[in-house]
């Protein structure tokens, strides 16, 4: 009754505050002295999208001129009338949580082409600057001395879907597209193309560039936005040959590249004129080869000499060479501020990774927070550097960046082709659908058809997304038969079975030969991918903190029986007559992932425990495990999630999911849930464990039920001593938070000869 009086209240306020505004713009006189008319101040809502950036110079990433993309044409907002509540709606359009100033008179600079909005009147609630009141779409009368600029709070919408992106902010109109065309006829056939002409996109076809004064560094910067680190030598003498013979357009004549730039159309270019003989004197086509990465290599034993930078890497992200930025220190990972990240900074990352120059450096933790320590902030790189540990940056103190502030890059990479081999049939959006690979058959002739639904899970249903380009698995399905079949063709594969980490399902393992009990179309595997998903991480330091031996009578643990938390000798034990020991600690759960975790099963499916008084919504949340030297297990728990809910959250994020009253489960972007150590079944039952030195093991979402954007931080351990009394845990980490070599050595743990840490 309360939500819906408040529901009642929510949308008269919404009515009223939509009606008020427009009465009075209606009943206020105009102004008898004007000579001009001003156009009527009218909102002004357009069907594209409106995208909007901060730019000009000198800047942070979260301040800078206003600039709109609208028509195909970038443009700026004029200074008159800007208020603090305009800043706020084109802030939160950027991602961040509110404005704390604007600028005037082109404070970063004056901008170029279209002043798009003058007169601009937010009244504070708009999603987006085209529904608040100005002149109208290009109707200015000021200059670009008048530009306007933005300060927003660096504190960014947890879950903001849509990027906040530092680009290159090049004029494309000049270079469209870019591609090498091979001419030897093994290399048409091969993906990736790595050697061949340069070519621009030009009118309705391609053209060439003179190579006259054609240097490395042009070189460099041509691979790299083709998703190349690295350029080599050319035969330029089999190519003039060949191209004497060619008719050959060349619509630019020279290029200067510094090397460092992100695109080709970033580089001083010469165009020919469009009267003028599209001759080259004293030269060619511009002809390129390219190095490619480790992950893009054909010849086995060239990879194994090419490696990659070992102490950076990328996390979080759905694609290959997109995800949040951390580098190694001291054998344990951490991030990178976002304070002054820009491409040139990006590029050295993706370079050093294998991949080409950067697409995007993107900030506001827009691939998911880190847990770790964070490292660096403002790092300044100048493009040409082997790795990001080679630019200057600044050292981090808890006052300067928050986990809100992580960096994360997307590369270019090379083009694969990897999606013409596979799509999705019979879904409702472009997003699901069951699968179907293309396949030939013993003459070579290729069709498309239907993979095998069993045992397949979200970890295949990942590297599907990841082929097809959808972002992550929000599901894997194993059965399809609420999906139209009126077009579905017969099964092709079967047996799939993958790490996660491959880049198309070719790559999995899977039947020489079809071999499916259940063969019909509704059985046939299936995917819904999501552009987001969230990602749990566990608390490792508060394990540590809080563990300690309870000995808890018999009589109080007939709930704990009856979830089956204790070990299996309990069932044998005297009841309600003598104690169990358990190990116990507490466990808080984070989602620092872009979209809310969600139980799978439906609330219609959850299971009512009257012992404990709650619903389950999934059968098993975390497994909790003490293991031995050898790996082997010695004693075991496992928690269902007895409510997933926001136990707590970061500053400015809202809880959304509580237990009570039947209310939803799931963890919030921003927030943890938290499993206090006094708490039914937060505990291992190590009533049977000998004294020893053991490895405490902690899985969220073993059975991967839900979806994540990383999986590889969902476990936890710690080195664990048992005297027979009292019990210590130290070096407790998430799973991937430690470098190989100390991970090796935490595996090795002799031990503590006393309970004296150092």
């Amino acid at each position: 009754m309360d939500k819906s009086r408040r529901g009642l209240q929510l949308a008269f306020s919404l009515l009223f505050g939509l009606w008020l505004p427009c009465c009075l713009t209606q009943t206020t006189p105009s102004n008898a002295a004007t000579v001009t008319p001003t156009p009527s101040l009218t909102p002004q809502p357009q069907s594209e999208q409106i995208k909007v950036r901060l730019s000009g110079y000198p800047r942070k990433h979260n301040e800078g001129r206003v600039e709109l993309f609208y028509k195909g044409e970038w443009g700026t907002i004029c200074d008159d009338d800007f208020s603090i509540t305009n800043a706020n709606v084109l802030c939160r359009q950027l991602g961040f949580v509110s404005a704390t100033g604007w600028t005037h008179s082109a404070k970063y600079g004056k901008g170029q082409g279209k002043i798009w909005l003058d007169n601009v009147l937010c009244n504070g609630g708009e999603k987006s600057i085209e529904f608040c009141k100005s002149r109208g779409w290009g109707n200015s009368d000021c200059t670009h001395d008048e530009d306007a600029g933005v300060v927003c709070k660096d504190e960014r919408i947890p879950g903001f879907m849509d990027s906040n992106v530092i680009d290159a902010h090049v004029d494309e109109n000049k270079v469209e597209e870019v591609r090498l065309r091979p001419v030897v006829a093994t290399a048409k056939k091969k993906l990736p193309i790595t050697e061949g002409v340069v070519e621009v996109k030009y009118k309705d076809g391609w053209a060439q560039i003179c190579d006259a004064g054609w240097t490395i560094k042009n070189t460099h910067v041509v691979c790299g936005m083709l998703g190349f680190p690295h350029e080599r030598k050319v035969n330029k003498n089999f190519y003039k040959l060949y191209l004497e013979r060619q008719k050959n357009i060349f619509h630019i004549h020279s290029v200067a590249c510094t090397g460092t730039e992100v695109h080709l159309a970033a580089c001083p270019l010469e165009f020919n004129k469009p009267n003028a003989t599209s001759s080259c004197q004293g030269g060619m086509a511009a002809v390129v080869s390219c190095m490619p990465g480790p992950l893009f290599m054909q010849n086995s034993g060239l990879k194994k000499k090419l490696k990659t930078s070992s102490n950076v890497r990328l996390k979080g992200g759905a694609r290959l060479g997109e995800g949040r930025v951390e580098v190694l220190k001291d054998n344990e990972w951490g991030t990178v501020c976002d304070d002054r990240w820009n491409l040139q900074s990006a590029s050295v990352v993706c370079r050093e990774l294998g991949f080409g120059s950067a697409k995007e450096a993107l900030t506001g933790a827009r691939m998911g927070q880190g847990m770790g320590p964070i490292y660096m902030n403002e790092v300044k790189c100048l493009g040409q550097e082997k790795s990001i540990w080679n630019c200057p940056f600044k050292n981090i103190t808890s006052e300067d960046c928050q986990h809100v502030e992580d960096a994360a890059v997307r590369c270019n990479i090379p083009y694969m082709g990897l999606e013409n081999s596979i799509r999705l049939t019979g879904g409702r959006t472009r997003y699901e659908g069951r699968v179907e690979v293309l396949s030939s058959d013993s003459n070579g002739t290729e069709s498309w058809g239907l993979i095998c639904g069993e045992n397949w899970s979200t970890t295949e249903a990942s590297v599907a997304c990841r082929q097809l380009g959808l972002g992550y698995a929000n599901q894997g399905l194993q059965e399809t038969w609420y999906w139209d079949s009126s077009n579905v063709t017969e099964m092709v594969m079967s047996g799939v079975k993958c790490t996660g980490n491959e880049m198309s399902l070719s790559q999995c393992q899977h039947h020489k030969t079809v071999n499916c009990q259940k063969a019909g179309a509704k059985f046939s595997a299936g995917v819904i991918c999501s552009e987001t998903a969230s990602d749990l991480v566990l608390n490792a330091s508060l394990v540590q903190e809080t563990v300690y031996i309870e000995d808890r009578p018999l009589h109080m643990l007939y709930c704990a029986a009856e979830e089956d938390c204790l070990s299996k000798s309990a069932a044998k034990a005297n009841w309600p007559y003598g104690h169990r020991r358990l190990l116990r600690f507490s466990s808080q759960i984070h989602n620092i992932g872009r979209a809310d975790f969600k139980p799978k099963a439906g609330r219609h499916s959850w299971v009512w425990h009257a012992c404990h008084g709650h619903y389950h919504s999934m059968n098993i949340f975390t497994h909790y495990d003490l293991l031995n030297a050898n790996g082997t297990k010695v004693a075991e728990g496992h928690k269902a999630s007895f409510c997933l809910e926001d136990s707590d959250c970061q500053e400015g994020v809202s809880k959304r999911y509580e237990c009570a009253n039947f209310g939803d489960q799931g963890i919030t972007v921003g927030c943890w849930d938290l499993y206090r150590h006094d708490i039914d079944c937060q505990w291992i039952d190590i009533t049977d464990v000998k004294p020893g030195n053991y490895i405490m093991q902690i899985v969220i979402n073993p059975n991967h039920e839900v979806a994540e954007s990383d999986f590889t931080n969902n476990a936890m351990k710690c080195n664990c001593k048992y005297d027979g009394h009292r019990i210590w845990f130290h070096n407790c980490h998430v799973g991937d938070a430690f470098s190989e070599e100390a991970e090796r050595r935490f595996e090795k743990y002799p031990g503590q000869l006393n309970n004296q840490i150092s």
